[in-house]
């Protein structure tokens, strides 16, 4: 296959080098050479197999509309851009694109919400909160991810309150801490990223997956298809 990655970011950088590994051919925008999604027209967009977009919330808009209003098939792994997720569902299925969007690619994440929807509905009683840690460069806070652990949450048992603590620190990759905490004991789910391969790994066979077909899926919702699990 033959993916576009938009942003030589550190993450765009490693899931142009991952999709590499997996067998792709892969071409590489900066926002130097695609400014206000500049270079995202139909006959060049045509020739790509999918779209994989880790840029900022500033681009990452100007790069969706442009994709998907020429009926692309896009994985957007940027986040901080959700005020215009309704607009942007809606272009997909005007156009007839592919729309596969989410707060964190990363299996070990996916199967923590899993467990985290369960400790919801087994904990009802306990006082939730969330703490993240991300790399001082990261511009949105709370990350995409706090967010939706705390959709998961408030889906599974809506009378939960639930505070989320953002702290930018260094380099670090990521790191979400649940906790669960009663009168009695507390309870603490943690997921630390060692490094941003995991979100490039999850990326990049959401592409593969997403390539040819048609609608807009949030990843976990699919993320079971994309990795097998069961």
């Amino acid at each position: 296959m033959l993916f576009l990655v938009l942003g030589r970011g550190k993450t765009g950088s490693l899931v142009a080098d991952v999709a590499s590994k997996h067998g792709h051919s892969v071409r590489v925008l900066g926002e130097e050479e695609n400014f206000d999604a500049s270079a995202l027209n139909a006959p060049f967009l045509a020739g790509f197999d999918a779209v994989i977009d880790f840029t900022t919330p500033e681009a990452v808009v100007h790069n969706l509309r442009a994709c998907l209003a020429n009926g692309a098939r896009v994985v957007v792994g940027t986040t901080g851009w959700y005020e215009h997720l309704d607009d942007m569902r809606a272009l997909a299925k005007r156009r007839g694109a592919g729309f596969l969007y989410g707060t964190n690619f990363s299996i070990g994440v996916q199967a923590m919400l899993r467990v985290t929807r369960e400790l919801a509905v087994a904990a009802p009683d306990y006082k939730f909160s969330i703490t993240e840690t991300h790399h001082v460069s990261k511009k949105d806070a709370p990350s995409g991810t706090a967010l939706t652990i705390k959709q998961v949450l408030q889906a599974a048992n809506p009378k939960l309150e639930v505070e989320i603590t953002s702290k930018r620190e260094g380099d670090a990759s990521g790191i979400h801490v649940i906790e669960a905490r009663s009168a009695n004991d507390v309870i603490e789910l943690k997921h630390e990223a060692f490094s941003r391969r995991g979100f490039a790994e999850g990326a990049v066979r959401a592409a593969e997956w997403i390539a040819g077909k048609t609608g807009v899926w949030e990843f976990s919702e699919v993320s079971a298809q994309i990795t097998g699990a069961k």
